[in-house]
């Protein structure tokens, strides 16, 4: 009568074998929670890059600079002309005062450096930020055509053309990147399965002498299956303790430092890396056994 073996007896041989070759089962265990950093680190700076650049082929701004010996009723009036035209949105003064101020807090320790200036002065100049309506080219470079017939407006900067531009460029920008991603990937996969074919090859008179002895190849290989899933689940857990505290880090880093630049919150990313470290993980671990294993179980 043939004995049935429940998936109990096999998870436990699968820990007697990783025990045994204590060793060989860090090592893979290491290999393969360093590749899952590096592509989930990859996989999260492409996510990043990707809202980023969205984000400024979406940009709508314009910033009008006045004249510097404009009276305030002079600004006044710019601010009046502005809001007259048909594509403007919104109009934010920043008077020179609040510049100066703004440049005080971005330099950090070297703002000394501006510690003789005042507000009789202040070297800058009252200015405008403008957001506008219509993202047509037309009506856009209509706008600031207007804008620089105004009386008092010195000169206006304009990022559509760049944003235009980068969202041009934003396809093959994404492209290159996944291709890098696949590229790492393919490489990362191949290391790990190297890895724990070395940690089967340890094995190997172990195998045989199950072979000899009668056993089926079900019985060989399924311990080794579930190590492979024991491994590829402890390299995913590890891997993502570590890309988790990393990336909250760098997510408060951008919250204080890096303020122009969008960061996914940690909220958004965790479950696609959990469902992505587990999935690669458990796969290469099951891959890297089952494809081990197949040169000793031939008859």
């Amino acid at each position: 009568m043939k004995r049935r073996y429940s998936i109990r007896f096999f998870l436990e041989q699968a820990f007697k074998g990783l025990t045994r070759n204590s060793v060989m089962s860090v090592a893979s265990i290491a290999v393969l929670m360093s590749c899952l950093i590096v592509l989930g680190s990859f996989s999260l700076l492409i996510m990043n890059i990707n809202v980023n650049l969205d984000k400024i082929a979406e940009l709508n701004e314009i910033m009008v600079y006045c004249e510097y010996d404009l009276t305030e009723e002079q600004i006044v009036e710019v601010e009046n002309n502005i809001k007259g035209l048909d594509n403007v949105g919104t109009v934010t003064r920043i008077t020179k005062d609040e510049s100066l101020q703004t440049m005080k807090e971005e330099s950090g320790e070297y703002a000394d450096l501006y510690s003789d200036i005042t507000a009789e002065n202040n070297p800058l100049c009252d200015s405008f930020e403008i957001v506008y309506k219509d993202l047509d080219e037309t009506a856009v470079f209509n706008l600031e055509a207007e804008l620089r017939n105004i009386t008092g407006v010195r000169k206006i900067n304009s990022v559509y053309k760049v944003a235009k531009t980068i969202d041009s460029l934003k396809s093959g920008i994404m492209l290159v990147f996944i291709w890098f991603l696949v590229i790492l990937f393919v490489v990362s996969i191949f290391v790990i399965i190297n890895t724990i074919k070395l940690a089967v090859y340890s094995r190997k008179n172990e195998i045989t002498v199950m072979r000899y002895v009668g056993a089926t190849n079900g019985f060989i290989t399924y311990p080794f299956i579930f190590e492979g899933v024991i491994i590829g689940g402890a390299a995913s857990a590890l891997a993502f303790a570590i890309q988790s505290y990393i990336y909250v880090y760098i997510e408060k880093m951008a919250a204080t430092d890096m303020q122009m630049i969008t960061v996914l919150t940690y909220k958004e990313i965790w479950p696609l890396l959990v469902a992505g470290f587990l999935i690669i993980g458990i796969l290469t671990g099951v891959i890297g056994s089952v494809a081990s294993l197949r040169k000793y179980l031939k008859s």
